[in-house]
């Protein structure tokens, strides 16, 4: 055998080994889930709660642990995800002798995609408030993170007896979007939410989350969002994206907070730089929106029952990119 029928035999090899790891990569990518998520694995039981909404009866799911327990935490999830990414939050929260509801708001997750519904932080808490009712809760505290607080936040406002005390981790709304940033129709958001990838999805959360420290554990968050871009609810997926849009820009908190009575925790990883809108400001507009090192102390300045509590060095996730020195600050108020 020669030197060249050698090279010419190992180049062979070697492209071989190349196209079957990437087949493996694309398999291991190649996610595929309908609107409902229903072949994504949810870390606890999942539960159905019949609404009754909107000319319409929509499934609103959830998941409820550790039900004997008289003392109940409530996690309400952001936009780019769904209830079980608080899996570990949970888990902890249980140890402490907690029940946990998680429930995935209309519109994300495991709940019903309508074609048509008004999608609002007022009818997501009323609905909320439906399923907490339904299980006889009568408080919790009350827990969000990312658009999640926002909901959390009106939540608290609309049904303060319900509210405990309020925790807010990285919540967006800090600062009334619409006052700098133009107004946009859903129809924008939803060219947007179509022209999604999974090299997208991946890359803005890179960037935006984790300061480009990309770790294994983050693919999980991201597999949901992926296999429906991937599956034939693509569409439904994406208009539901969109006009949930609408409430982030719309449904200013900032002036709801005076309202608020109940204890507020603040709990901010000051990387963070957030800003829904930032692409397309009001003309003249020179404001830098998602300062989240300054937003946490702005607002804890002008409210007395907040308690800030600043991680600095993380950023918008930061209960996922350093665990113990979030839970540091999260788990001593339970």
């Amino acid at each position: 055998m020669t030197y060249k029928t050698i090279l010419s035999a190992f180049t062979v090899s070697l492209m071989i080994l190349f196209t079957a790891s990437c087949a493996i990569t694309q398999k291991k990518e190649r996610f595929v889930y309908d609107k409902q998520l229903t072949h994504f694995k949810y870390p606890f039981p999942v539960q159905i709660f019949k609404l009754n909404t909107q000319n319409q009866q929509l499934n609103m799911a959830y998941m409820d642990i550790n039900q004997t327990s008289k003392k109940t935490v409530l996690l309400l999830h952001g936009k780019n995800f769904s209830g079980f990414y608080w899996a570990k939050i949970a888990n902890d929260l249980v140890k402490k002798g907690y029940r946990v509801v998680m429930p995935d708001q209309i519109g994300f997750g495991k709940s019903s995609k309508p074609s048509r519904y008004q999608h609002s932080f007022y009818n997501f808490s009323l609905n909320t408030f439906k399923l907490l009712t339904h299980l006889k809760i009568d408080k919790a505290i009350v827990v969000g993170h990312s658009m999640g607080g926002m909901l959390a936040t009106h939540f608290s406002y609309l049904y303060p007896k319900a509210s405990k005390k309020l925790i807010l981790i990285n919540p967006i709304g800090l600062e009334p979007y619409l006052k700098y940033v133009e107004h946009k129709d859903v129809d924008h958001f939803y060219k947007i939410e179509l022209n999604k990838t999974a090299d997208k999805i991946r890359q803005y959360q890179l960037k935006f989350y984790y300061d480009n420290n990309w770790r294994e554990e983050y693919n999980h968050l991201i597999e949901p969002l992926i296999g429906q871009i991937n599956g034939s609810d693509r569409k439904l997926i994406a208009w539901n994206n969109a006009l949930t849009f609408g409430p982030v820009f719309s449904e200013d908190i900032t002036s709801k907070f005076k309202h608020l009575k109940n204890e507020i925790i603040l709990i901010i990883g000051t990387r963070d730089r957030t800003g829904p809108g930032r692409n397309w400001k009001k003309p003249g507009v020179t404001y830098d929106l998602g300062r989240y090192d300054k937003l946490g102390k702005d607002l804890a300045k002008k409210h007395d029952n907040i308690q800030l509590y600043e991680l600095n060095g993380l950023g918008h996730m930061p209960q996922f990119e350093n665990y113990q020195v979030f839970s540091d600050v999260f788990f001593k108020h339970f």
